[in-house]
C-alpha cells in the first residue's frame, strides 16, 4: 500500500476528531491566540503586519506633561480599559474577535469626533487653569486652559488619527496557520 492511500486511510478513521477540532476547539484556540496578538501590539504601542508600524504618539507625549496618566502608553490608560476589553466567541467551525468598546473603531477607523463645550467644562478649563499656574504663570499648559475656557466655540472637533487594533495582519495568520498545523498533526500523527 502507498503512503498516499495509507494516510487518506487514516484520514477518514480520524474524521471524527478532525471535525471535532475544527467545529469545537480551534474555533477557542484560534480566538485566544488573536486576544494575545492584539493585547501583545497595546504592549508594544503600534501594530503588527508585517513589521511594527508604530501608533500616532498622543498630545501627552508630545507636550511632555508630567502627569501620572501622560506616562502611559498610546491607547493605554491606568484602567487599560480598550486593552482588556478584546474577546472572542468560538462556535462551529468560525470564530468572531471583537473590540465592544464605542471608541475601539474610532480608534481602529481614525474619524473625527464632535464634542460639545458645556458649561461645566468650561468651570473646568479654568479650574486646570488656576491649577498650572494661572495668571503668574508663563506656563504653556495654563494658557492653553484659559483659551479653553474661554473659547466662543460651542462643539470641538477632535480628529482622531488611524491606529489599527483590530485588523488582519501577516503575523497572527502565520502563527494561526502553525497552531493549525500542529492540532492537525497531533490528531493524524504524521
Amino acid at each position: 500500500m502507498n503512503d498516499a492511500h495509507r494516510l487518506g486511510q487514516e484520514l477518514i478513521a480520524k474524521k471524527d476528531q478532525i471535525v471535532t477540532l475544527l467545529r469545537d476547539r480551534l474555533p477557542v484556540i484560534v480566538g485566544r491566540i488573536a486576544k494575545d496578538h492584539y493585547q501583545e501590539n497595546f504592549r508594544l504601542g503600534g501594530f503588527r503586519n508585517g513589521g511594527l508600524t508604530e501608533w500616532q504618539r498622543p498630545k501627552r507625549y508630545v507636550e511632555g506633561g508630567k502627569t501620572a496618566g501622560s506616562q502611559y502608553g498610546t491607547l493605554l490608560s491606568s484602567r487599560r480599559h480598550l486593552y482588556s476589553s478584546f474577546a472572542y466567541i468560538g462556535q462551529n467551525f468560525r470564530v468572531r474577535v471583537y473590540n465592544p468598546v464605542p471608541y475601539a473603531s474610532a480608534h481602529n477607523d481614525g474619524e473625527t469626533i464632535t464634542v460639545p463645550v458645556t458649561e461645566k467644562m468650561r468651570k473646568m478649563g479654568w479650574a486646570r487653569h488656576f491649577a498650572a499656574g494661572g495668571e503668574k504663570s508663563d506656563s504653556p499648559e495654563a494658557e492653553f486652559w484659559k483659551r479653553f475656557a474661554l473659547t466662543p466655540k460651542v462643539q470641538l472637533r477632535i480628529k482622531m488619527p488611524e491606529r489599527p487594533i483590530l485588523k488582519e495582519s501577516a503575523e497572527l495568520n502565520a502563527a494561526l496557520n502553525t497552531r493549525a498545523d500542529k492540532e492537525i498533526q497531533k490528531i493524524v500523527n504524521v
